[in-house]
């Protein structure tokens, strides 16, 4: 395989000049090179004044050595893909795994397992992803809150009302095997090669659903609204897996569990403090989310064309003298602010884009790290308790009902109020209060933030305009445990496999997925 970097296109070109750059670039004519496949597509927006796509392309073709070594292109070389491959199953027992949580994590583990001739039974407190977006769409519109049914809980897990990005920090060879499964289950072609991928939070829901029935063929047993609630152990390993269902409370025999609960499960990790299973407190970031009109920042990140590219996102950090950092998370293109509460009388900020990303607003988290020496104690829940604080402080000023205390970037600077809006109008539903945010906020998370947004706004100009909202508080950024584990993917509860976000060992849908797939393969081989 031949692979061929660094093709520059501009903003309005299209395949066949790319096809025509990468024959120049092999020194071949452009009817003699082999189909294209692209690797990676991202956009070069250092020189506003000549912005560009780059792309990196693989091809095959006869006699790929001597054309690779004689290419006049610099970046042009051998490659050998190496598919991933599960490892063989060594597996014994006679019951099923039981997984508990269908967010990227479990439904990438029992996926991986199923598909190798290990169904799984799986758990989801929550409801199917049709039945979830009514209960979400009528807490938006001032409905009550279900705990189980909710922006953190049902099937997809958290991320089924997000952006649905697919960025991830890792290099791991399992990301290729979670593109594949979900192009194959009908996300877009492009999350495969885009520089930031995005499947959109519309066609993630379809994309569960052809999971879910993908699962099923494979003879998996899926349990909705079934909810973990302790676990029976002899011996120091899992015997089984006691569980709340709508028709009341049972055992589950299983000798082995991969929990993959999700940030949100607090009752389970109480429940799991309780039963001895060992955990530590973690770091994790609060603060507040921020909301731009989108064609302001597509403008000052692109320029005049800024109308002929997709969406602009961001993505800013700043370390503070104090030894605060603070940075932007879950950037949210042509978006929109969502209530995302478990629990009531707390409220919880998250963000959404749908597929096109065609919104009037874009925003993104505004956060700064907190980690244990905020909240001391030898509680090893104490972040549970340090996030319940705030987002119930959050309730209290934005007046009950779940409406969000909102203020413009201006007044949260000078410190007073808001009594209303400027030019962006808040998405956030059911609805803000005008305010202040400094008593939803601890104190060096409200200086740590006015400390930022001047130094974020010479990095990107306009991210502190005037105008801007701010809508709090987003508490739900990472987990506040992590779920200890050993080199082989267990607790010190034998057949306790803790996996994901919730668990404390990813951080957005890619990373979860893989983590899933990694303890598929451990449990395969026990």
């Amino acid at each position: 395989m031949i692979r061929i970097k660094n093709l520059s296109l501009p903003v309005d070109g299209d395949l066949n000049l790319l096809r025509k750059r990468a024959a120049r670039a092999l020194g071949v004519r452009p009817g003699t090179l082999g189909e294209l496949e692209i690797v990676r597509q991202s956009i070069d927006a250092r020189d506003k004044g000549s912005i560009h796509y780059v792309y990196t392309v693989d091809t095959s073709m006869p006699n790929e050595t001597s054309l690779a070594r004689s290419a006049p292109g610099r970046s042009v070389s051998l490659v050998e893909r190496v598919p991933y491959a599960f490892p063989a199953v060594t597996r014994g027992s006679s019951l099923p795994p039981v997984v508990v949580g269908m967010g990227p994590a479990g439904l990438f583990a029992a996926l991986f397992l199923a598909g190798h001739g290990i169904p799984c039974v799986i758990l989801e407190r929550g409801q199917d992803v049709d039945r979830r977006t009514l209960d979400v769409e009528s807490f938006w519109a001032g409905g009550a809150l279900d705990a189980n049914s909710n922006v953190q809980f049902g099937e997809g897990g958290a991320g089924t009302f997000s952006d649905g990005k697919l960025t991830t920090g890792t290099h791991d060879p399992r990301i290729s095997a979670v593109l594949d499964a979900l192009v194959e289950a009908g996300a877009p072609a492009d999350v495969k090669f885009s520089h930031k991928p995005h499947i959109g939070t519309d066609v993630l829901q379809e994309v569960v659903k052809t999971i879910r029935r993908k699962l099923i063929s494979l003879g998996c047993d899926i349990r909705f609204g079934h909810r973990l609630t302790g676990l029976t152990v002899s011996g120091g390993a899992l015997t089984g897996a006691e569980v709340e269902g709508p028709q009341g409370r049972y055992l589950l025999p299983a000798d082995t569990l991969i929990l993959a609960p999700g940030h949100s499960a607090r009752d389970t990790f109480a429940m799991l403090r309780e039963a001895g299973v060992p955990m530590e407190r973690k770091k994790f970031a609060i603060g507040a989310r921020v909301e731009h009109r989108q064609k302001e920042i597509s403008f000052r990140q692109y320029g005049g064309c800024w109308e002929k590219l997709p969406p602009s996102d961001y993505k800013l950090a700043c370390h503070l003298p104090g030894g605060r950092s603070a940075f932007t998370f879950c950037v949210c293109p042509g978006g929109q602010v969502v209530a995302a509460a478990s629990q009531a009388g707390g409220v919880v900020t998250n963000g959404m884009s749908h597929r096109a990303r065609d919104g009037e607003n874009i925003n993104g988290g505004l956060l700064v790290g907190v980690g244990p020496e905020d909240f001391p104690g030898d509680d090893v829940l104490a972040g549970v308790r340090f996030q319940e604080r705030w987002e119930r402080a959050a309730f209290r000023l934005g007046g009950g009902g779940f409406r969000a205390p909102a203020q413009r970037v201006e007044d949260f600077l000078r410190a007073r109020p808001s009594e209303g809006p400027g030019a962006v109008l808040p998405t956030y539903r059911p609805g803000v209060t005008w305010t202040g945010l400094d008593a939803c906020l601890p104190d060096s998370v409200i200086g740590a933030l006015r400390q930022s947004l001047p130094l974020l706004d010479r990095k990107l100009h306009g991210f502190a305009a005037p105008d801007a909202v701010l809508t709090g508080v987003e508490t739900r950024s990472s987990s506040p445990v992590r779920i200890l584990r050993d080199e082989d993917y267990q607790s010190a509860l034998r057949g306790l496999y803790p996996c994901g976000e919730g668990a404390g060992y990813a951080g957005g849908i890619v990373s979860a997925a893989v983590d899933g797939i990694r303890v598929a393969e451990a449990v395969a081989r026990n």
